[in-house]
């Protein structure tokens, strides 16, 4: 199995990917070493830590405990896929920056994205609720405090920018599906 490959495609940060990779190898290598996305990191290896946290399907997971074959026909977003093309940051990252809660640096990518699928979930969640949505994340550095104000911060700026979100990501998924339906004829 450690020298069989496969071809793996699916949508990474918005746009339609197409690997091959080993059977065992893991969505995190795949993510740091093929498609060379460093800011998802390894920390402890087992699923404890949530540095290498992704997110499938709008669903935050651990990219150290998933096969890379588990992305195929899926979405993945990594933090590189945050910030706009124009490389402005979300209103995640800005709360983050002005509520001071980056030390490090290294928990940040996982943290962040776990903020984004939590306010995905619910634009106005309370502290008892960010604090279940951060627990699959480890922070050696800070408290927690000024992690929960970034994402009660960050809160109020996503209800704004929701409708733009939900409009640009039902774009992508149209898109997607005419591509899938293009390469469908294409082979008939």
């Amino acid at each position: 199995m450690k020298d069989e490959t496969m071809r793996i495609e699916f949508t990474c940060n918005g746009k339609l990917t197409s690997v091959e990779a080993r059977l065992d190898m893991r969505a995190l290598d795949l993510l740091r070493d093929l498609l060379g996305l460093t800011g998802t990191k390894e920390g402890c290896g087992r699923g404890e830590c949530g540095a290498c946290t992704i997110l499938l399907d709008d669903e935050p997971v651990n990219a150290c405990l998933l096969y890379a074959a588990k992305l195929q026909g899926r979405r993945v977003q990594t933090i590189e896929g945050v910030a706009g093309a124009d490389g402005s940051l979300d209103a995640v990252q800005e709360a983050f920056l002005e509520e001071g809660a980056v030390q490090c640096g290294y928990c940040t990518p996982g943290m962040v994205l776990s903020a984004r699928a939590l306010l995905r979930k619910n634009p106005k969640p309370d502290v008892p609720a960010i604090e279940e949505a951060l627990s699959g994340n480890f922070c050696r550095c800070t408290g927690y405090g000024k992690i929960v104000r970034a994402v009660q911060s960050a809160a109020g700026a996503a209800q704004r920018a929701e409708g733009a979100v939900q409009r640009a990501e039902g774009a992508v998924q149209r898109a997607e599906g005419a591509v899938q339906r293009a390469a469908g004829k294409a082979s008939s």
